[in-house]
């Protein structure tokens, strides 16, 4: 009888074990699916980052005439992204705590969704109206998504932080290679713009299933230090601020203007997509391999310099000769504009804490982007002003000597 009775009570136990363990594995399976179907959603948000911005620089000239506009609109159209991201600092940790990350991102896209649409429908003010809804969307989400990365994703920070900039920048270059080919089989530039609309809706259906069934998103975005000290009066956070801001200003007039000068020079309108699409995806493999390099060491300075000397000579060649070797002064410019990464990496060497991380952060990108917005609109301004592009790319080429200037002060090891 004990024998027996022992025998029941082992295979009773046997029983409670199994049950108690069975649903182990199955709740990993569903928080491994769900953290896939999550960095699913953050790749197809960040292929939605750029395309708005970079679908217009091929079609710019014949917006303009559709729509009867001057390059000083142009250049008003292509300074508004730098505005709404110099915004979005201030109102994205708002709505995160309002409604959460995970609605708050999918709010951003829907914005920007309906912004794509709304910007092919009348005339240049119409259009101007348009491309801010969108980049607005864009802002959010641009704030919103490393604070996504680093809460659900602890322990791949690196990894995702990689992937996400990947697709960042691969969207952009998707954005001004595939624009014209899709001008010509849709018949107009109107329904080439609104056609990356479809690539936001996909993002946003993904995102609202994977937002919804994963704990990881959390309710709020962590509260802001209060009373914490200024940066204001840092000299060093001012320089890190003007490096930030001085690259940028040259991004954005590159995206916005750099297929108009090529098509002036004798390049085609597919070929002039497709080779600001390439300075797009170069800055792919140089960001995921540069900054780890550069980390490690103690400056910073020479790879900034260096790809800042790549850059400008680049800039030159489009300023004596940008049809002599098109292909060549794109990729050089590629590398010049891939420090952008730097930029970003240098913005957590300068801190010690992670609280002075996220002052420096929000004071180099919430400055530096409003100094990028008057970028395009300054460009295009000049291009009026004297009637050809050499006085506006001597200007480029100023900045880009200050940029050297100001990131290999920011590269050197100092703390603000």
């Amino acid at each position: 009888m004990e024998h027996r009775y022992g025998l029941e009570l082992e295979h009773g136990l046997e029983l409670e074990l199994e049950g108690a363990v069975e649903p182990m594995p199955r709740a990993r399976m569903a928080t491994l699916a769900g953290g896939a179907l999550l960095a699913v959603a953050v790749v197809l948000t960040a292929l939605n980052l750029r395309p708005a911005i970079t679908s217009i620089g091929p079609l710019l000239d014949e917006m303009r005439h559709s729509l009867g506009a001057s390059a000083t609109w142009a250049g008003l159209l292509t300074t508004v992204p730098g505005l709404c991201f110099a915004a979005a600092g201030l109102a994205a940790p708002l709505l995160a705590r309002r409604w959460g990350q995970g609605v708050a991102v999918g709010l951003a896209l829907a914005v920007l969704t309906v912004g794509l649409l709304l910007r092919v429908l009348d005339g240049p003010l119409v259009v101007l109206g348009g491309t801010l809804v969108a980049t607005a969307g864009i802002a959010l989400i641009n704030v919103l998504i490393p604070v996504v990365i680093k809460d659900s994703f602890p322990a791949r920070i690196g990894l995702m932080t990689g992937i996400y900039t990947a697709a960042l920048q691969g969207g952009g270059a998707l954005g001004s290679a595939l624009t014209p080919p899709l001008d010509t089989a849709f018949g107009g530039w109107r329904q080439a713009l609104a056609s990356w609309s479809v690539l936001a809706v996909l993002a946003l259906v993904v995102w609202t299933l994977a937002a919804r069934g994963h704990a990881g998103v959390r309710r709020a975005a962590a509260d802001e230090e209060r009373g914490g000290r200024s940066l204001l009066r840092s000299p060093l956070a001012w320089i890190v601020t003007l490096f930030f801001g001085l690259q940028a200003f040259l991004a954005y007039v590159v995206m916005g203007w750099l297929p108009q000068v090529l098509m002036d020079a004798g390049v085609s309108r597919g070929d002039a997509g497709l080779l600001l699409g390439l300075i797009s995806l170069i800055a792919v493999p140089i960001s995921l391999t540069v900054p780890p390099i550069a980390a490690r060491q103690g400056s910073q300075s020479g790879w900034i310099v260096g790809l800042g000397v790549l850059g400008f000579t680049g800039m030159v060649g489009l300023t004596v000769a940008p049809g002599a070797a098109p292909l060549l002064w794109s990729i050089l410019v590629g590398l010049g504009m891939s420090v952008f990464s730097l930029a970003l990496t240098v913005i957590a060497l300068r801190a010690r804490t992670g609280e002075d991380t996220a002052r420096l952060s929000g004071m180099a990108q919430g400055f530096g982007y409003l100094l990028a917005a008057v970028g395009p609109f300054v460009f295009g301004l000049v291009h009026d002003l004297t009637h050809g592009w050499t006085v506006p790319f001597l200007v480029m080429l100023t900045v880009f000597a200050l940029q050297m200037v100001a990131g290999a002060l920011a590269g050197r090891k100092r703390f603000v």
